[in-house]
């Protein structure tokens, strides 16, 4: 009998969604294995009273489905590939990028305006430091509140009353068939998203040339390329913490432009910069803008962050 690929996944609704769908592109495969997917709990689950900004790293909800690929328990990893960390531990490698779904973060309001419309001192739930960073940039009245929860348990606050709005990704949204509740797609020119945002990756071990293989199957070029460009660029200036970056790189012809913003906490200071250059030189394009973030002051605004959140 021919052994089982296993597919290792938190066990959220919106993670289930992402493994399942792995499991259907690779399950038409001509030689297809037969496909188990094993949720896996990881702190990011386990531990709700914690705000994300002063979690360390960026392995919270990925640390422990790691760690089971490693050992062997699973086969495969399917993680939102803007929660996995740009230096991946040992052993690792990313075997494939899934098509991106729409990128750019969604505003949920209880009255259906838009960001402009929010009355003074709306209460804006969010967790996200890049995301409190950039509300706070146009809209520096806004009261910012900490939220956790998985996607429904979020929107379901939110019509509850006890926040005025809610700032998530539209990806998650639509996937879980709830993109009737956004009011607003924001634009990625003034709220740039998260580097990777909108895109489901598959992690192996880089020894398992087999399931290198079965990935490699499934890889889409495009996103590849994107999320290539947008990793290294949040390597190049994040130093291992969790930072307001935004990233995307969008394609147009042979050319690959990547845009990039980053912000001060209280939004007062705001640094954007654009590069692009030949599709195959993705990496180089990410690593060349980093380094024109830092040098245009990026730096200075990260470093303030970095010692702000550990106090």
């Amino acid at each position: 009998m021919t052994q089982p690929l296993r597919i290792g996944t938190r066990g959220s609704r919106l993670a289930l969604w992402q493994a399942h769908w792995v499991r259907d592109e690779l399950s038409v495969l001509p030689g297809a294995p037969p496909i188990e997917i094993v949720t896996i709990s990881t702190a990011g689950d386990r531990i709700q009273d914690v705000a994300l900004s002063q979690v360390g790293g960026r392995d919270f909800f990925t640390k422990d489905i790691e760690a089971a690929l490693l050992e062997g328990r699973v086969d495969l990893a399917v993680h939102s590939l803007k929660d996995l960390a740009t230096d991946m531990p040992a052993g690792l490698s990313l075997g494939a990028a899934m098509p991106r779904e729409d990128p750019r973060d969604a505003l949920l309001t209880r009255g259906g305006g838009d960001l402009a419309s929010l009355p003074q001192g709306a209460r804006v739930g969010t967790s996200s430091l890049r995301r409190r960073a950039f509300i706070k940039a146009l809209r520096p009245d806004v009261e910012l509140a900490e939220l956790r929860g998985n996607v429904p348990t979020r929107v379901g606050r939110l019509e509850a009353g006890e926040y005025d709005a809610l700032i998530l990704a539209t990806a998650g949204l639509v996937r879980l068939g709830l993109n009737e509740h956004i009011a607003e797609r924001l634009g990625s020119d003034v709220f740039t998203p998260a580097p990777a945002q909108g895109t489901v990756g598959i992690q192996v071990r880089s020894d398992d040339e087999r399931m290198e293989r079965w990935a490699r199957a499934i890889d889409h070029a495009p996103t590849r390329r994107a999320i290539t460009a947008e990793r290294r660029l949040l390597q190049v200036v994040e130093g291992g913490c969790q930072v307001p970056v935004g990233a995307l790189a969008t394609e147009h012809g042979d050319q690959l432009v990547l845009s990039a913003q980053v912000a001060s906490l209280d939004g007062t200071q705001v640094v954007r910069a654009e590069r692009s250059g030949p599709l195959g030189d993705a990496a180089a394009i990410g690593e060349a803008l980093g380094h024109e973030l830092l040098e245009r002051g990026a730096g200075e605004i990260l470093d303030g962050i970095r010692a702000e959140v550990a106090s």
